[in-house]
């Protein structure tokens, strides 16, 4: 396991890997997923009450693992590393321990997604065959990368991600979809980079999940979008939809 690996974006940012990887050298395909909820926060400190749920009504998802490096809505690296596979994790941009501005489906995170998925495509234990898994908004910018065409994409399993921006996700038949703002609220400000001290740690490192800086309130904002606001704002089709 190889934590907060350096991925440099083509503007210079850096993003931070979780890597997964056989132990017996040797090429191997890559699951990849990248995302904001933190790829050092595991599933049961995260989301516990969904955890319980799931572990009392689908054993067979806890059976067969130590369930240590469960993380919420991607693959258990536990359980596809020993069958041959490369367990991947990117934090985006400005969630975990990834610096930048959060703008969530926007043209730059699906780009940064593409460098992701061409860098895991080259390195020494790649197979230069990257498949992309995960559920909800692991599973939409899926629809988007691939849209790019990157060239070691070879595979893609899309599990609850819709695929329009205005119709499928904030504007259902014209009414206004009211979870982003409260996903938002919830789910990503509460691991943004730049919690530092404040956001939790990891249990299998002990590693601050959201970074090592310790920003003030005000700077966290400014390094986030408006979500809820920018979806009110823009009730019809327009062209702040389009491009995501």
């Amino acid at each position: 396991m190889d934590c907060d690996v350096p991925i440099t974006m083509d503007d210079g940012l850096v993003l931070r890997a979780d890597i997964f990887r056989p132990i017996s050298n040797g090429k191997y395909p890559v699951i990849l997923n990248y995302g904001p909820y933190a790829k050092g926060l595991a599933f049961q400190d995260g989301y516990p009450n969904q955890w319980e749920q799931m572990i009392e009504h689908h054993l067979d998802v806890a059976a067969g693992s130590s369930n240590k490096y469960q993380n919420w809505e991607v693959v258990d690296p536990q359980k596809w590393v020993p069958d041959g596979y490369v367990c991947m994790r990117v934090d985006s941009r400005g969630c975990g321990c990834s610096p930048g501005y959060i703008d969530h489906f926007s043209p730059r995170e699906t780009r940064d997604f593409y460098e992701c998925i061409e860098w895991a495509g080259v390195q020494p234990w790649s197979k230069g065959k990257v498949g992309l898994n995960g559920i909800s908004y692991y599973a939409i910018n899926q629809w988007h990368v691939a849209s790019l065409q990157p060239p070691h994409l070879a595979a893609m399993c899309i599990w609850e991600g819709a695929a329009d921006w205005y119709r499928d996700m904030t504007h259902h038949g014209g009414i206004l979809c009211t979870f982003w703002a409260n996903w938002y609220d919830m789910q990503v400000k509460t691991v943004q980079y730049g919690l530092g001290e404040r956001g939790p740690r990891s249990r299998v490192t002990g590693g601050l999940v959201c970074g090592s800086e310790n920003l003030l309130d005000e700077e966290l904002v400014t390094n986030r979008c408006d979500l809820g606001n920018e979806i009110f704002a823009h009730p019809l089709e327009h062209d702040y939809h389009t491009p995501r």
